[in-house]
């Protein structure tokens, strides 16, 4: 599975993006998708998965209420609807797809199977 994001781009605090993450090959609805953000200097961190089915949602604290993870598997898409930005989620964002169901290993980000090669978003005060 191959995955490429879009949708980055600089906006201002209270604004509102949606980052796309298009994936190859017809096992998407196979795949656990989430997104991940890393700032400058700062370590990966979890933002948001969402099951197989797209019935189920997970949300780090940091974005809960105010991102939406969602995916169209007829489409091999998944999205991230970001509202509210604020400076702090200014950061490469990245789309990842794993076999396996959400948990600690999807929280921490270990060695999941695939990732993007990120998009960047930059929030301006």
């Amino acid at each position: 599975v191959q995955l490429v994001e879009s949708g980055g781009g600089l906006v201002q605090a209270g604004d509102s993006l949606r980052l796309s993450c298009a994936a190859s090959g017809r096992t998407y609805s196979s795949y656990t998708m989430g997104w991940f953000r890393q700032a400058p200097g700062k370590e990966r961190e979890f933002v948001a998965a969402i099951s197989r089915t797209g019935l189920n949602a997970f949300y780090s604290d940091s974005v809960k209420g105010r991102f939406t993870v969602s995916r169209d598997n007829a489409k091999n898409m998944g999205y991230l609807q970001m509202n509210s930005l604020k400076p702090e989620d200014t950061a490469e964002y990245y789309c990842a797809a794993d076999p396996e169901s959400y948990g600690v290993r999807w929280y921490r980000g270990s060695n999941l199977a695939y990732w993007g090669k990120g998009t960047l978003v930059t929030v301006s005060s």
